[in-house]
Parts: structure tokens; sequence; C-alpha cells
């Protein structure tokens, strides 16, 4: 396979990837994944060459698709059907999967003996890492891949998770916080061959080294990460208005390209509004990562501002664009109009909704398993978020500086609890209201049940 690279190539299929692409394997064929909807320029140079091009993608179309072979993408459809909303790799596999029903009804040597299904611990990591609903087909998929993870993963998949310290049974989350941010910690940094080679490794202690780089990987992503974050929003902080500002947007040389994305979302989740994050270069242009809040259709505001920018793309919630560092001053501007305009002058307060209030002693294992029964949970199906209360903290401790870990008492009942990201906050002094997701803490081998502290206030509000 030919890998773009993040920092050389950039986002998508452009004529610079398409020639070096052609240069290096000589294909009759290029099958694009995740890309090239949009890439008329880079579909018309592999013609060019004779190389025909079918393209696998879930972006949305900004205007009629390239004049690919094929292009495959539920997006272009009607909305509302149960595939519609499949991820990237998603609509690869459908396309893996009509090939393979074809060669077998051609008899071809070997088809009988491939079963896809051993590849959807793959499928579940890339559904749940690209952020779609896990809904409609992306729920079956992910299910399945679950138990593939669970049951039998793949040796490069076995070593992430030992890396990773993963010793329960592996579910959407744990893919989408301790394993997908591994797999693409290189790709964020330079070239994903690392994250290649460990999905192909032939044999564990293979895997088991290239697992150890992409952890270390992910460590300094992590710091380059933390570092943008402070800068950003610091300078946010300096002049940002409620009242004003609409949409961010922050630009600078020195910042990572590949981690942008990740830092514009911490954005998002500090100020609750549209983020746009850009890594300036030396030639005077620059690469930005968007992310959006649920009342804003990101891509639609960006192609509001397409006369400012050389390219953009994505999706509702997240997307890309490239832009000259001259202009960013007046796409800030114009972004600021559009979202100002999209919320009515208001942009919503971010809300938890609660699903129902009950005591301690009602999150039981009943409960735990009608949850169960609509899992996975994930984007777009949200794992049920209960509250409780007059509790009251009995010990608090503080885990890696951010995280705490607590005994809670209501009445006679006595639970154990965790709050990721709430050390901040403080030990409450009084009895408190929670909200918190029902889970089972199988690590190390344990069966019992854990409350998942999502957030919480001083005792006396409103049920609501």
């Amino acid at each position: 396979p030919f890998l773009p690279h993040r920092l050389e190539d950039g986002y998508g299929l452009t004529p610079d990837t398409v020639d070096r692409c052609i240069d290096l394997h000589r294909p009759a064929l290029i099958v694009t994944v995740d890309c090239g909807t949009n890439s008329a320029d880079a579909v018309e140079r592999a013609l060019s060459r004779g190389v025909g091009i079918v393209i696998t993608d879930h972006h949305q179309a900004s205007g009629p698709p390239a004049p690919a072979r094929a292009v495959v993408n539920p997006r272009l459809g009607p909305p509302g059907r149960p595939w519609s909303e499949l991820a990237g790799v998603g609509v690869a596999f459908k396309l893996a999967h009509a090939v393979l029903k074809l060669a077998r009804d051609a008899g071809a040597p070997g088809a009988d003996a491939l079963d896809l299904r051993d590849q959807f611990d793959l499928v579940a990591l890339g559904t749940v890492a690209d952020c779609v609903p896990l809904t409609g087909e992306n729920r079956v998929l992910v299910r399945h891949g679950l138990d593939v993870l669970r049951r039998a993963p793949s040796i490069g998949i076995r070593a992430l998770m030992q890396v990773a310290a993963l010793k329960e049974e592996p579910d959407a989350w744990h893919i989408g916080f301790l394993l997908a941010p591994r797999l693409n910690a290189a790709g964020r940094l330079g070239t994903a061959e690392d994250s290649l080679n460990l999905l192909l490794a032939p044999d564990a202690a293979r895997a088991a080294s290239l697992a150890r780089d992409l952890d270390r990987s992910n460590r300094e992503r992590q710091e380059i990460e933390r570092t943008i974050v402070d800068t950003a929003m610091a300078r946010i902080d300096a002049v940002f208005d409620p009242a004003g500002d609409f949409a961010l947007v922050v630009a600078d040389r020195a910042w990572h390209p590949g981690v942008i994305g990740i830092v514009a979302s911490r954005l998002v989740a500090r100020y609750n509004r549209p983020a746009v994050v850009i890594a300036l270069n030396d030639e005077g242009g620059g690469r930005g990562s968007c992310r959006g809040i649920p009342s804003v259709d990101l891509a639609a505001a960006l192609r509001d501002c397409a006369d400012l920018l050389h390219r953009c793309g994505g999706h509702a919630m997240a997307a890309g664009l490239d832009i000259d560092a001259d202009r960013v001053d007046a796409f800030r501007t114009r972004l600021n109009e559009i979202v100002k305009a999209r919320v009515n002058g208001r942009v919503p307060d971010p809300e938890l909704s609660v699903d129902a209030w009950l005591r301690l002693e009602e999150a039981d294992e009943e409960l735990i398993g009608h949850i169960e029964k609509a899992r996975p949970c994930g984007q777009g199906n949200p794992a049920p978020v209960w509250a409780a209360r007059d509790v009251e903290v009995e010990d608090w401790k503080v885990m890696k500086e951010k995280h705490v870990r607590l005994r809670l008492r209501q009445g006679a009942e006595i639970r154990t609890a965790v709050g990721f990201n709430l050390a901040a906050r403080g030990r409450p002094a009084g009895c408190i209201d929670i909200a918190f997701e029902l889970r089972r803490d199988t690590w190390n081998g344990r069966n019992g049940l854990q409350l998942q502290l999502r957030d919480f206030r001083p005792t006396g509000g409103p049920e609501t």
C-alpha cells in the first residue's frame, strides 16, 4: 500500500501524492481509502498518466464527485439509510466484501478460504476512531469487532493492548481513548508506517517492538499537544469575548500540523465554540484542522468561506483546510459572522442530559444488563447517564494529577467511582449530586460495578 506522509503530503488525495504513488508502485489501478470524493484534480492527474482510480470515501461532496472509475461513498446517496454514516474503514470493508463475493461466484482460487470476519477488529478500531455515529451498520460492525478483540485479536492489536495496559474486556471507550490514540500517534508526527507494520506484524516479537515505538510516539504527541493547547488557550483568554466570539481561529508557525486536530477538540471542550487551529509554514501558507459544535454544520460553514481558502472538506463536526497566512484574519472574521448567523446570535450552553435519577442501590446487575443490550455506546449512541442525589464523598484520591478515585455513600450503600479530568475541581466540602455512567470493573480479573463520574454539584439543585 501507499501511505501519504501527513507533513509532506497533507490531507486527502492530491496530484502530488498521485504522482508519488505512481512513481513508487507503477499501479494499473489506485483504490483510495477515506479520501478522494472532492479530488478531481488528483483523479485527472492519474488518468493523464494512464492509471485508473476507484475512490472509497465517506466525506461530504462539495460539488460533482471526482471523475473516477467508481466512487463508493454512502454520502452521495439519500441520507437516513443504515449505511449512510459508515466510516472510511467501513466503506473499504464493504468494497472488499463485494469483491470477495464476486470472486467466489467466479470460482477464483482461494476465495472460499478467505473470511473477512477475522478483520472485524480492524473495522471496529477504524470506526470508533473516526468518531462516526455508532448506529445502523456502524453499530453492527463495531459490536462484531469488539467480539473479535475480546476473543482473538490480531497479533498487532494484542501487542497494542499490552502496552496500553488494557487488562479488562475492551469496549468502544477503550478503542477511542487507549488503542486508537497510540495507533494514530506515528501518523500524526510523520509517517504511519509503524502503525501499518504493527497491523501486518508476522510475529509477537515484532509486534511488541512496534507497539512500544507507537507508545513512545503517543507520549511525544501528548507533550507537543499540551504545549500547543497551553499557548492557544493563553492567546484566546487574553482577548476572548463570550458575547461576540462565535468561532475561534488561532494560527502559529511553531505548531505541529500533526496534532492540531486534537488541539481544536480541546478548544471546543473549553470554550464551546467551533475551533480552527492552523499550523503555518515557511512558504506563507497554513494547514488547519477544524472541530465543531452540534448546532453548526462546520463543513457547510467552511464552504461559505471557500473564496478565502485553497481547499476545505470534511464533516459537520470535523474538517480540514489549506489557507494563505495573510488571509487568516479575514477568514476569522468571516467564519465568526457565519457561525453567529447559524446560532442566531447565541451559542447554546453545553448541557449534560440525565436519563434518570435513581438511588445508588438501583445501579445494579439488572440495570447494567439492560445497558449492555444497547452497546456498543459512543458517538450517536451515547451510554445512559444516571444521576443520584445527596451522596457523601467518603474518600477522594487523585490519580496521575488529573483523575480521581472516590468512595461514595448514600445511606447504607457504598460505591467506588472514578472521575476522569475532575481532580482540578477539588474535593467537595459537603454532599453532592452526581451524574455518572454505570460500567463493569473487569480490570485485572475483577468483576464488579463502578460508577464513572461525568459531573457533580452541591446537593440541592433541580432534578433536571
